[in-house]
C-alpha cells in the first residue's frame, strides 16, 4: 500500500512498525460548537483509510482524542479557550457544552457510516499524563516559564523544529504564525501549560507543579494520549492541512524532544478543505452546513459520503446543494440497481476479478477514491450477470459504506419496520416534517429510504 507523506512530501510505500499491525492516531474533534461538513469529510476519509488497510490485511489499533479544553481561538498561544467561548455562546456550562457536542460528532460520524474509534480519549481525562510529559521535557532543560502566562516548549532546543513544514522558517515572521506573547523567547515558542490568571474564573483548570490552577495547551494532549495508547513512536496520524505549520509541527517537537526517538510518526496523512460555494466555510457567510442541514434537506448522508469521495482527499472539493442533489440522484439510481440484484454467486469471473483488482489497487494507491467510484459504475453498467454484480457490490461497499444492501431491503427489525410504516403513513397524510423526522432516525440506525412518488 502507498500513502502520501507529509514529512517526505512524496508518495512512498507504507511500511509500519510492526508488519501487520498498524497504530493510527487521529486529531479529533474540538467540542465546543457542532460539527460541520467540512469536519464530515475529513473523518470520512480517515475512515477509508482505516478500511482499506484492514481490507489489505493489517489490525489497525485506530485512536483519537476529543479535544475538550487548552484548544485557544487561534493557533497564537493567547485569547479565549474554544470550550469557554463555546459555553458563553449557548449560556451552558463548559462541561455540558462538551458533553453535548461530542455526542454531536458521533451522531454525525454514524450518519456518514464511519468507524467508531478503538479509543476515544478526552483531554480532560488525561491531565496527569500531560502533565507529566511537561515535566520531563523540563527536566531535560527544553522548557522556561513565563510569569503570569505559561509553561513554554523553547523551540531553540530542537534544531529539526519544522521539518514538516515546507515553508522556511526565516520566511516567518513573528505575530503571523504563533501570535505575539511577551516573554517568548522565540515567535515559534509553543505554551505547554498555561496558568490561570487572577480573576479569569475559568470552569476547567488544575493544580500543576507550575501554578496553583492551570490547563494544558492545546498541542501536548495528542502527544501525551498517543504515546498513552499506542507508544513512543506511531505509524500514522492524521489531521487537516491546517494543523501542518503549528499544530502537527509542535506535536513532533516535543514528543521526540521527551522520547529521543525519531521519527515520532512514520506517515503523516493531511486532507485537504471543503469550500462551498467556492467559499471558505465560515458562519458569517451562511455557508455553515452540518448533518442535520443535510438532513433537513431531504438528503441521505451516504449520498453524502458518495459525493466526498469523488474526490481526493489531498484536494479541495467545492460543496454546492446542487452537487449534492446530483449524487442524491446518482445514490438513489444504484441504490435501485444493486436491490434488483439476485443473490451473490460465491466466485467472481475472469472480468470481476478484474474490476475487484482495479477497484482496490485504486484505493491502495493513496486512497484514489474517485478512480474507485469510477470503477463502481463501471462494473455496475458491465456485461456482468446482477449475481456477480452483487458479490463485487459488496467487496466494493465494505469501503465505501453507502448503507444500502439486499439483506436489509428483504430483512428488518420489528421497531424498523415500524417507523417504514409510520413514515409511510405520515407521507400519505401529507406531513412531511414528521416523515422527515423519521427519515433522519432510520438513516442515523444506517437505512437508507428511497421514496417512489405517491
Amino acid at each position: 500500500m502507498r500513502l502520501y507523506n507529509t514529512l517526505t512530501r512524496q508518495i512512498e510505500e507504507f511500511m509500519p512498525q510492526d508488519q501487520k499491525n498498524v497504530s493510527l492516531y487521529a486529531c479529533g474533534f474540538t467540542v465546543y460548537d457542532y460539527t460541520h461538513l467540512g469536519h464530515l469529510r475529513k473523518y470520512t476519509f480517515d475512515d477509508v483509510l482505516i478500511r482499506t488497510l484492514k481490507h489489505a490485511g493489517y489490525e489497525v489499533q485506530f485512536v483519537q482524542n476529543i479535544t475538550d479544553v487548552g484548544h485557544l481561538v487561534s493557533d497564537a498561544d493567547s485569547g479565549e479557550d474554544k470550550l469557554e467561548k463555546g459555553a458563553k455562546k449557548y449560556n451552558k456550562s463548559v462541561w455540558d457544552i462538551a458533553k453535548e457536542f461530542e455526542a454531536y460528532f458521533f451522531k454525525s460520524m454514524d450518519a456518514m457510516g464511519n468507524l467508531r474509534p478503538d479509543v476515544s480519549c478526552r483531554a480532560t481525562d488525561h491531565i496527569e499524563a500531560q502533565i507529566a510529559l511537561v515535566q520531563k521535557l523540563e527536566d531535560k532543560g527544553l522548557t522556561y516559564v513565563i510569569a503570569d502566562d505559561g509553561v513554554y516548549f523553547d523551540t531553540s532546543k530542537f534544531p529539526e523544529y519544522g521539518k514538516l513544514n515546507p515553508q522556511s522558517l526565516s520566511e516567518l515572521r513573528e505575530g503571523e504564525r504563533m501570535g505575539i506573547v511577551g516573554g517568548k523567547r522565540n515567535p515559534t515558542d509553543f505554551a505547554l501549560w498555561k496558568f490561570e490568571r487572577p480573576g479569569e474564573n475559568r470552569q476547567m483548570s488544575w493544580p500543576s507543579p507550575w501554578s496553583a490552577r492551570g490547563f494544558p495547551g492545546w498541542h501536548i494532549e495528542c502527544s501525551a494520549m498517543s504515546m498513552q495508547y499506542l507508544g513512543e513512536q506511531i505509524d500514522i496520524h492524521t489531521g487537516g492541512i491546517d494543523h501542518i505549520p503549528v499544530h502537527h509541527t509542535n506535536e513532533i517537537a516535543q514528543s521526540e524532544a521527551a522520547t529521543g526517538k525519531q521519527p515520532f510518526v512514520r506517515h503523516w496523512v493531511h486532507h485537504n478543505f471543503l469550500r462551498v460555494d467556492g467559499q471558505k466555510m465560515s458562519k458569517s457567510l451562511g455557508n455553515f452546513f452540518t448533518i442535520d442541514d443535510v438532513l433537513e434537506r431531504g438528503f441521505n448522508p451516504r449520498a453524502l459520503r458518495l459525493l466526498l469521495l469523488g474526490s481526493h482527499y489531498r484536494d479541495q472539493l467545492n460543496f454546492t446543494w446542487e452537487a449534492l442533489t446530483a449524487s442524491q440522484t446518482a445514490y438513489e439510481r444504484l441504490e435501485k440497481m444493486v436491490q434488483s440484484w439476485g443473490s451473490e454467486t460465491s466466485e467472481p469471473s475472469v472480468m470481476g476479478k478484474d474490476f475487484e483488482q482495479r477497484f482496490f489497487t485504486a484505493l491502495e494507491d493513496d486512497l484514489k477514491t474517485p478512480q474507485a467510484v469510477a470503477m463502481l459504475w463501471e462494473m455496475v453498467k458491465s456485461d456482468l450477470t446482477d449475481d456477480e454484480k452483487l458479490l463485487l457490490f459488496g467487496q466494493f461497499d465494505s469501503i465505501l459504506q453507502l448503507g444500502f444492501s439486499t439483506v436489509e431491503k428483504t430483512e428488518v427489525s420489528e421497531e424498523i419496520q415500524k417507523l417504514l410504516d409510520a413514515r409511510e403513513q405520515a407521507r400519505k397524510e401529507k406531513n412531511w416534517e414528521k416523515a422527515d423526522e423519521i427519515r433522519e432516525k432510520l438513516t442515523v440506525a444506517g437505512h437508507s429510504v428511497a421514496d417512489e412518488k405517491l
